[in-house]
């Protein structure tokens, strides 16, 4: 038993003495420290200030150590103190790197495999005190110096006065078998060690679904789905829309850090006729560069399309010539984040002869959400699975399953009308209502190309259709996404028919207006200076750069390729000098050639947004994660870059962003 677990320690201890291993070494505890409980953040803090500045230092002793405990075990030297020692490392281990079988999250499962080597000890320990062992390197120098059993022997005096007995050969040829059986295994499994990831807290984020963090409690109300009146009569109306970082509702009792139009997903309902010219004002007042680009609209995009900073706003104006039921969504690259982030909404167009009148009219607009678990039961965007279109959620006006714990009132033998918008980003949806018949499908919401008596019918990605229905009769209808998975995962609501003359009463979120007026944008030259003296909070820095940069440059640290570059192993972030990243944060950055890429994607300046003590914590995050071991800044180091101004960018030059 010695001799095997020797083995197993034996290849732990030389998987130390990669070149890995000590790049990595600061970036376990880090690992570890990820949502752990509150009360053993003061623990984790402690280990991480310690051995941040000596991370070399630790990384010798820890190959010191495991590789002597494993030529202790496999030679049989000094086992007393071996297992008392080698049970303290193992439960120093677990409680730091392992961190005591962490991170927790939604479907960990791990207990650290540490404990267990603790109770191997124990049990070594409890075997050794039966007798002296005649296999072992201390059997041989007690013979010389018998007082050495004191460090090497947990056996009574009685029990080392005894001979021991060597086991019968049937016994010893099993017990090598086993030794060798495990020796091939071990080997045989190098290559899964060496190139296979272990779970990381990014990993075990990623895994998380947001309907397995749902409350059993619906939301207590649901989207407006009600088609809201025409924003004017006139021969032009004016619309503004407000860019906004918001969390929104994604599920019962589930949030998700979004980017939208006026603080809803989907954004407002803007409600036009056909003719009438639209006057846009876009005001972003998120974090970053945002857009719209208007389906209905016949305009020039390299004008009215174009990204716009933080704290400007865009004018420009179309005519909705064309009726139907059109998306807007954001424009900016890469397109894909920016719209499964949030940044879409629904524009009807009235024709100019008006559509047979309905009894009531709702708008749904499906779409997909892709999500990793940033902290409890708030989500951020996952990349990756956008790009591999694996959504979390697929849903309508945003909530899963809002609409089948609030349904929608609808009068029997009524007409009723949905205008319809698939905002994607990927999945085309069909549209089907069980137990009744589309009397009427409007394709792209123009009444002239009408088809008659659909069962289901598809809309695909940025599309939309109009759907008139007549159900006679009273009961509770479904209407769903067809796709079954897609139904599965929140894109199901249900229709409440009730008999005539029972008024719809739906107990709703109210609409944001499309005319929403724009909130002034924080002051943050009054808020730059940190309260206090300041203390990195790392839960801190891990939420602020989760809400700030995580959809960019992802939780990873990976950044989006040709488009947000990486953090992780960033040159600027590593170097000892932070002035080129703090300068980064305060005043963005444009065309930065990044390990021989140059990133197009312009980064916004953060000094109006964030104070000195927020942006330490962010630089500190990044310095300390994702394997990084960059030297930590504090809040009047990014107070005298403030001072300093903004710093000229040269095209080309290396840089974090």
């Amino acid at each position: 038993m010695r001799v095997a677990f020797g083995i197993i320690w034996a290849v732990g201890a030389a998987l130390t003495w990669s070149p890995d291993f000590a790049v990595h070494y600061v970036g376990y505890l880090h690992n570890a420290a990820h949502g752990q409980p509150a009360w053993l953040a003061g623990w984790f803090a402690m280990w991480i200030g310690l051995v941040t500045p000596h991370a070399m230092l630790f990384t010798w002793l820890t190959r010191i150590i495991e590789t002597a405990i494993a030529l202790a075990l496999l030679t049989g030297f000094a086992r007393k103190m071996l297992y008392v020692v080698g049970a303290l490392f193992s439960l120093l281990v677990w409680s730091t790197a392992e961190g005591f079988g962490g991170p927790y999250t939604v479907g960990a499962n791990n207990m650290g495999t540490a404990i267990s080597y603790v109770l191997i000890f124990v049990a070594l320990i409890a075997i050794n005190t039966h007798g002296r062992n005649p296999y072992s390197l201390d059997f041989l120098i007690e013979k010389r110096w018998p007082r050495w059993r004191r460090i090497a022997e947990w056996s009574s005096d009685e029990a080392m006065v005894q001979e021991p007995q060597r086991l019968p050969l049937g016994v010893q040829i099993p017990a090598m078998l086993g030794i060798l059986v495990l020796l091939v295994f071990l080997i045989g499994g190098l290559h899964s060690t060496l190139n296979v990831r272990s779970p990381s807290p990014t990993a075990a984020a990623a895994a998380v679904s947001p309907l397995s963090l749902a409350s059993s409690t619906p939301i207590a109300a649901p989207h407006d789905a009600r088609l809201p009146p025409l924003i004017g009569t006139g021969d032009s109306v004016d619309v503004h829309l407000v860019v906004t970082n918001d969390s929104v509702a994604i599920a019962d009792g589930v949030d998700y850090q979004a980017w939208t139009y006026g603080g809803t997903v989907p954004g407002p309902i803007i409600h036009v006729r056909q003719g009438q010219t639209v006057n846009v004002t876009l005001t972003n007042h998120g974090t970053m560069e945002h857009s719209i680009d208007f389906h209905a609209a016949q305009t020039e995009p390299n004008l009215n399309y174009v990204d716009i900073q933080p704290g400007k706003s865009l004018k420009f104006s179309f005519v909705a010539s064309v009726p139907g039921a059109f998306i807007y969504h954001c424009e900016t690259q890469p397109i894909l984040l920016h719209v499964a982030n949030g940044m879409y909404g629904v524009l009807v167009v009235d024709p100019k002869t008006p559509l047979p009148p309905a009894a009531e009219s709702y708008v749904i607009e499906q779409s997909e959400w892709y999500t990793q678990q940033v902290a409890d039961h708030l989500m951020g965007p996952n990349y990756e699975k956008m790009l591999a279109e694996r959504p979390d959620e697929v849903v309508f006006n945003g909530v899963a399953f809002q609409y089948r714990e609030h349904p929608l009132v609808v009068t029997a033998g009524k007409r009723v009308r949905i205008y319809f918008v698939d905002a994607g980003p990927n999945l085309w949806t069909s549209f089907h209502v069980i137990g009744s018949i589309f009397d009427k499908v409007y394709p792209d919401g123009d009444p002239a190309h009408t088809l008659s008596d659909v069962s289901t019918y598809t809309v695909g990605p940025g599309a939309g259709a109009i759907f008139d229905l007549v159900i006679p009769k009273p009961g509770k209808y479904a209407f769903v996404d067809h796709d079954m998975a897609h139904l599965m995962k929140g894109a199901v609501g249900v229709f409440d028919v009730r008999a005539g003359g029972i008024s719809p009463a739906l107990e709703t979120t109210a609409p944001a207006p499309a005319q929403a007026p724009a909130a002034p944008a924080p002051d943050m030259a009054a808020a730059s200076a940190a309260l206090g003296p300041y203390h990195f909070d790392p839960a801190q820095g891990a939420k602020l750069y989760a809400a700030n940069c995580a959809a960019c440059h992802q939780p990873t640290g990976q950044g989006i390729a040709g488009a947000f570059p990486p953090l992780k192993g960033n040159p600027a972030v590593l170097d000892a000098d932070p002035t080129t990243q703090i300068d980064t944060v305060l005043n963005g950055l444009h065309g930065q050639n990044v390990g021989g890429t140059v990133y197009a994607t312009p980064m916004p300046p953060f000094k109006g947004v964030l104070n000195d003590a927020q942006i330490a914590d962010i630089i500190n995050h990044e310095r300390t994660s994702w394997d990084n071991q960059g030297k930590q800044i504090v809040a009047s180091d990014v107070k005298i870059r403030r001072a300093a101004g903004s710093v000229a960018v040269v095209p080309g030059t290396t840089s974090k962003r």
